[in-house]
């Protein structure tokens, strides 16, 4: 492989932006978006479609998402379409230039919404090279950067990529949760309509903690019949049961849940001697099963993507889900407490939990996110029951 000043010599004419990983490695291409440079763990998404709702997951803060699906930006950005207010992934990686939008709901330009939010493009990049590197490698630490002028110092580059300290140990819900509580007031989306407003009749009560939640799942609640009332992550116990909730739901989120469970663990333990209803997905699944004595660990390349086969254990049926996590609960090692209740068919990893004798379960995909038919919308009218 060669070594970075050797890249930088043959930085091919025209190339506007680079992707350079902590191992020194140069990919040259297009910057669009926003003029700058970033750093995170670069993972690729296999969805073919919903780049903006990816792109604005708070789960994926710190990392820069390389899209295996070729034509990305294609339809544009609306404001429809946004998952949160609160920071995503700070960059993209595309295959083909980014052309004119293509649709009706359209209300402006990839490149320019980037821009605006902040957050760097590459395109002319062999993602599929990218992504196979990732899979047998792992998921590497990189910097991302353009500069209209093809400006770059790839050693310093190369130096911030290798002292970057990596998602292993990081706590980023505190950085992408939202800083006080609200009422949660939008219903679900229609063509033509926009959003509904929530209902405001006699419902169960659900305090969502918010980790760097994705605002679809608060429809969903809403609509399996719902109210939701959202607290911040480092919401105190005392705080939570203030507010007289039927049940808790957990959040997804970013970095790892280890590190954001040294302050939310205790609270969930808190809420499980109560026996409240919990329900957690993805950071908040995996934050629930410590509270309940089991363990989880980052994974080589992580599950991203809108077509992951998930089996429910309790009658065999299968699952098309939506993920997005680069840590999962070990199953190698789940305590007593803990019964396993969902595997992926990709890899075998853990997908779910419930704890025995608790109203409390989760899964570590996205039943909010709907790829398809909503195979897993059943999950929030159960958790919903279980309020009644």
């Amino acid at each position: 492989m060669a070594d970075a000043a050797s890249s930088h010599a043959r930085k091919p004419d025209g190339a506007t932006g680079v992707l350079v990983l902590a191992d020194g490695t140069v990919l040259w291409g297009h910057g669009f978006g926003a003029t700058g440079q970033a750093v995170g763990e670069v993972c690729f998404n296999t969805a073919m479609t919903g780049y903006q709702e990816v792109m604005t997951d708070p789960s994926y803060a710190a990392q820069i998402v390389t899209f295996t699906f070729p034509h990305i930006g294609n339809v544009g950005v609306n404001d429809e379409d946004l998952e949160s207010r609160a920071d995503g992934a700070v960059g993209c990686i595309v295959r083909e230039d980014v052309t004119a939008p293509s649709n009706f709901r359209s209300r402006g330009t990839f490149g320019d919404w980037l821009a605006s939010k902040g957050k760097i493009g590459l395109s002319g990049i062999d993602t599929r090279a990218l992504t196979r590197r990732i899979r047998l490698s792992g998921a590497p630490n990189a910097v991302i950067a353009h500069d209209p002028e093809g400006r770059f110092d790839i050693p310093a580059l190369v130096k911030r990529a290798r002292d970057w300290p990596g998602l292993e140990g990081m706590d980023l819900a505190k950085l992408v949760s939202r800083s006080s509580g609200e009422e949660w007031e939008g219903g679900t989306w229609s063509l033509g309509k926009g959003y509904a407003r929530s209902p405001r009749d006699a419902r169960p009560h659900v305090v969502a903690m918010d980790f760097g939640a994705k605002d679809n799942i608060f429809r969903n609640l809403v609509h399996a019949g719902a109210r939701v009332s959202v607290v911040p992550a480092n919401t105190s116990l005392e705080a939570i049961l203030a507010q007289n909730p039927d049940g808790v739901f957990l959040s997804n989120g970013p970095g790892d849940p280890a590190a954001t469970g040294e302050y939310v663990v205790p609270v969930i333990k808190g809420l499980l001697d109560r026996d409240l209803p919990i329900f957690g997905i993805c950071l908040g699944h995996q934050m629930l099963a410590i509270a309940a004595g089991a363990k989880t660990t980052k994974m080589n390349q992580g599950h991203r993507g809108a077509n992951h086969p998930v089996k429910r254990l309790e009658d065999g049926v299968v699952e098309i889900t939506s993920m997005n996590h680069g840590f999962a609960v070990d199953n190698n090692a789940l305590p007593d407490t803990v019964e396993e209740t969902h595997v992926s068919l990709f890899d075998g990893s853990n997908c779910g939990i419930a704890v025995k004798g608790k109203k409390a379960f989760g899964v570590q995909y996205h039943p909010e996110a709907s790829p398809g038919p909503m195979d897993s919308f059943y999950l929030f009218e159960r958790f919903v029951e279980m309020l009644k």
